[in-house]
């Protein structure tokens, strides 16, 4: 869960999330190009790549090569843990007899 909590410590990552999730599937150019025009950061490709690489190494980003292109998705599962880890009142009441 370490991997998660840091993964999700810098604003760059999570906004490659956010656009991951607003649409899935992307390459590395299409990150790049994104950030650059929506949210003002203007990062090399090897920066934006070892962002995606801390994200993969924490299960939040999965990748699928085809052909000479690597497709970019959102794998939102590793933040179940922290959610299970610490449940809302209101699921623990659901769980009370």
């Amino acid at each position: 869960m370490a991997d998660v909590f840091r993964a999700l410590d810098d604003e760059t990552r999570r906004l490659v999330l956010d656009e991951l999730a607003a649409r899935d599937g992307q390459t590395l150019f299409e990150i790049c190009s994104v950030l650059a025009t929506r949210h003002g950061k203007g990062m090399t490709r090897q920066a934006i790549s070892q962002h995606l690489a801390v994200l993969e190494d924490a299960g939040l980003v999965v990748t699928e090569k085809r052909g000479r292109s690597k497709f970019h998705y959102f794998d939102p599962a590793p933040l179940s843990a922290i959610t299970d880890r610490w449940p809302t009142r209101a699921a623990i009441e659901r769980n009370d007899p």
